[in-house]
């Protein structure tokens, strides 16, 4: 631990270190002051109805949620919000500020924030709006109750990180306008008696330490946003003392945020999957803005409709999304049991809404509980409105940002390749990034089939969590059994490579692009990756160039992962012919320099050939694996045709 520390020292600026010691004084002051955090009135809230809940044709949610595949009950037993549902350890409900996350090997926190979260009581209180049942409310009551009091201010992992109390706002704040609280407040003397004592107070608490405990620095990625996201929110309806000023600065802080955080619409992160969960943060601020009067400036509606844009041109014909970079299937809000959900579409639902437009409408999912909630029937109606298109997607390059889609459709068929010549990530940790310079990936008809191998863990199983963000488990070059960045810890690199554009080509039948990194320049070595598209033979080079700078010899190790439900045969020793239902074979050529063979679920003597498809789950996966000495500058040539 001591090296993360010292890893983690190495990234800071020098106003960082001073800001980090400034929290370190301000935590010891909270250890002795913290119980003094009340509101200095008892407040219900405004009565304005932000969100719509005049709920119709809405079945009943059932009583369990998936926690990363496993099932948890909320009405079974009696909560214990401080348990890791995997592992069954439990973290100490101590001075929150002092909790080592990572001492146990073994416990999440992840696991147990999931269920703190609390976003299944949106569901409750649904349940309660729509049947009328007063047993749904007892339960809502109940669950928040034992939330309240098993988790005082800044007592136990819960009050770890800001992020978890910002979601909970949120959530919270849903919670308040389904079930129409300050109604419900007028006759229900004990339910009364229950927002004033405990959820009030609990709610103040919950801003103000959004406010004092902001991701500054290294650390102001999509934490950030959702500080200045959950505070907005909560400021904008609930009217403490301070809630002006936390509204100004919270409103600032999207503002910048959206601008500092994306360019052309993509998130500077370099991780696929946050998008959405980012995105939900600045639309539902958006929406709460408009409603009370606050709305955001044109700067932060062009660059949120970029967002969208960028959205709606990354999903592939079967809205699967380019998995570059860490995803751990983060919401900011959960309406949907389905597990297939796919909130990237129902967003592309609120962008066709918001900007009145039909490409956004195009790939969207129709019109969801979520954009209900958020529009109301005039919502749907606009939606209903605008023209249904039909349209075949082409490439779109993203070269300022290192993205480059590569697309060809025509009716139910589409080749869609995501060649990623991007940074690593964000700022000087780039925390959710992946050591995948020059990869690619590629769908076909709407089925992955050369792969992102996934994320699966972030802080648990450590060698587990250094392969699935290492340049082994990404199809591009790993040279001399390093990574092409230096990692840290389990979110934190400490050396970063840059990427440079040499060339490249869009629009016509024969496409390219030509990339380069810095990440072997230590050992005198670059890699040149180039692939073009030949549209109308539906066929891919790409061509790899090791260039040995100063003659030394160096060990290139090349891997292609195949989705696990391909299946593949050999038409020779270095041809392969992939296959699987639903869609058109491909067909892959090895470089005749190479001696390529198929590794599946390895594990010694270093992991290769395996999946997540989403956080905590994994499977064994086969990938067509080369590994090669050269000598002198060397080049290597790939076909993949689609037949």
């Amino acid at each position: 631990m001591s090296v993360w520390y010292f890893n983690r020292l190495k990234t800071m600026s020098f106003a960082e270190i001073l800001f980090r010691v400034r929290q370190s004084c301000q935590k010891q002051y909270e250890l002795l002051a913290y119980k003094s955090v009340l509101p200095s009135s008892d407040l219900h809230g405004t009565s304005d109805k932000i969100i719509y809940t005049d709920f119709k044709r809405i079945k009943l949610y059932g009583h369990k949620i998936n926690i990363f595949g496993k099932e948890f009950d909320y009405l079974t037993g009696d909560i214990d919000w401080h348990r890791d549902i995997f592992s069954g350890e439990s973290f100490p409900v101590t001075f929150s500020k002092k909790i080592n996350i990572r001492s146990n090997p073994d416990a999440s926190a992840k696991n147990v924030w999931e269920i703190n979260r609390l976003q299944f009581l949106p569901r409750i209180a649904i349940n309660y709006k729509v049947s009328g049942n007063e047993e749904y409310l007892t339960q809502f009551v109940k669950i928040l109750s034992s939330w309240i009091d098993r988790n005082p201010y800044l007592m136990g992992v819960n009050w770890y990180s800001n992020i978890e109390i910002n979601i909970r706002l949120i959530n919270w704040f849903l919670c308040w306008q389904i079930l129409d609280t300050h109604k419900i407040c007028e006759y229900n003397s004990l339910f009364k008696s229950f927002v004033e004592e405990k959820w009030i107070p609990s709610i103040y608490q919950h801003c103000y330490y959004s406010y004092h405990n902001p991701s500054y620095y290294s650390s102001a990625n999509n934490h950030l946003i959702s500080e200045y996201a959950g505070l907005f929110i909560a400021s904008s309806f609930w009217k403490f003392d301070e809630s002006e000023k936390w509204l100004k600065y919270s409103a600032i802080g999207l503002e910048k945020e959206i601008q500092v955080q994306h360019s052309s619409g993509i998130n500077k992160e370099e991780a696929a999957e946050y998008i959405q969960f980012i995105t939900d943060f600045f639309l539902i601020s958006y929406v709460v803005g408009v409603k009370s009067g606050k709305p955001f400036s044109e700067q932060y509606q062009r660059q949120l409709h970029s967002i969208f844009a960028y959205i709606a041109n990354f999903l592939d014909c079967d809205s699967n999304f380019p998995k570059y970079g860490d995803e751990d299937d983060g919401k900011c809000i959960s309406l949907d049991e389905d597990e297939k959900f796919n909130n990237f579409r129902s967003l592309l639902t609120s962008g066709a809404i918001i900007f009145d437009d039909p490409e956004c409408k195009e790939r969207s999912n129709g019109f969801d509980l979520k954009n209900y909630l958020l529009f109301g029937e005039k919502g749907e109606n606009e939606f209903e409105s605008i023209p249904d298109i039909r349209t075949n997607k082409v490439s779109k390059f993203y070269s300022d940002e290192g993205h480059f889609i590569f697309r060809k459709s025509e009716k139910n068929k589409e080749i869609y390749l995501h060649f990623d010549a991007a940074p690593l990530g964000f700022l000087s940790i780039a925390a959710h990034g992946h050591a995948d310079a020059l990869s690619f990936i590629l769908n076909v008809d709407g089925q992955p089939v050369f792969i992102d191998s996934g994320t699966y863990t972030y802080h648990t199983e450590p060698d587990w969590r250094h392969y699935f963000i290492g340049t082994l488990a990404h199809n591009t070059l790993r040279i001399n059994g390093h990574d092409q960045a230096v990692n840290g810890g389990p979110t934190l690199w400490i050396r970063h490579y840059k990427t440079v554009i040499l060339g490249q080509l869009s629009g016509g039948d024969t496409e390219h692009v030509q990339a380069t990194h810095d990440g072997y320049v230590g050992d005198n070595i670059r890699h040149i990756r180039e692939v073009v598209f030949h549209r109308l033979r539906e066929e891919f080079e790409i061509t790899d160039t090791i260039e040995l700078l100063k003659g030394r010899k160096a060990i290139v190790e090349i891997p292609f992962h195949l989705h696990p439900a391909l299946n593949f045969a050999n038409l020779t020793k270095n041809t392969f012919l992939i296959s699987g239902d639903g869609i058109r074979r491909t067909e892959f050529q090895v470089d005749e320099k190479l001696d390529p063979q198929v590794i599946k679920g390895q594990l010694q003597p270093e992991i290769l050939g395996w999946y997540s498809d989403s956080f905590m789950k994994k499977e064994a996966t086969n990938a067509i694996y080369c590994k090669v000495q050269v000598e002198c500058t060397t080049t290597f040539k790939f076909i993949i045709k689609i037949i």
